[in-house]
């Protein structure tokens, strides 16, 4: 008798568990914002954000004489959703990074993303490179971003 109640007892916390998990949803509903090392800033509702399948893009700087140039590397899937970054070059040297792509799908994504995206930022200016440390507890962030960052940096030519 004693057993069965054990058992009846655990089966039914196991089920509130398992009810009480929500599924992660990686199809997003948001409006996307971009994140760029000065902070965040809504996203224009007429910007055109690359699929994940597309290669970076590149554009140069009006000014015939600056070297200036923007090139927008992979997006990167993630477990969360796909991450992608813009790069402004100033001849070899990196003047801003733009995240134009990142999980937003719920409230815990936007926080963690809200947070640890001005920190890579900041770290990839002052590295001058992909070589930035991960944020913790935003691992999947982390990575998808020094991976678009160096697609962009590589079709740069750096």
């Amino acid at each position: 008798m004693r057993r069965a109640v054990v058992t009846c007892t655990a089966t039914a916390a196991g089920v509130i568990l398992l009810l009480s998990l929500k599924p992660h949803d990686g199809g997003g509903g948001s409006t996307p914002t971009v994140l760029s090392a000065a902070g965040p800033a809504q996203a224009s509702s007429g910007a055109s954000v690359p699929s994940s399948g597309s290669s970076g893009s590149s554009s140069a700087s009006s000014s015939g004489s600056s070297s200036v140039r923007t090139v927008t590397g992979d997006a990167v899937p993630t477990r969360y959703g796909p991450v992608q970054v813009k790069v402004t070059l100033d001849g070899t040297k990196i003047t801003k990074v733009d995240v134009v792509k990142y999980p937003t799908s719920d409230r815990r994504d936007r926080e963690i993303n809200a947070s640890a995206i001005p920190v890579l930022n900041q770290e990839a200016l002052a590295a001058q490179s992909a070589d930035v440390d991960v944020v913790s507890g935003a691992t999947y962030t982390s990575d998808g971003y020094t991976r678009s960052l160096q697609s962009a940096l590589d079709q740069a030519g750096r």
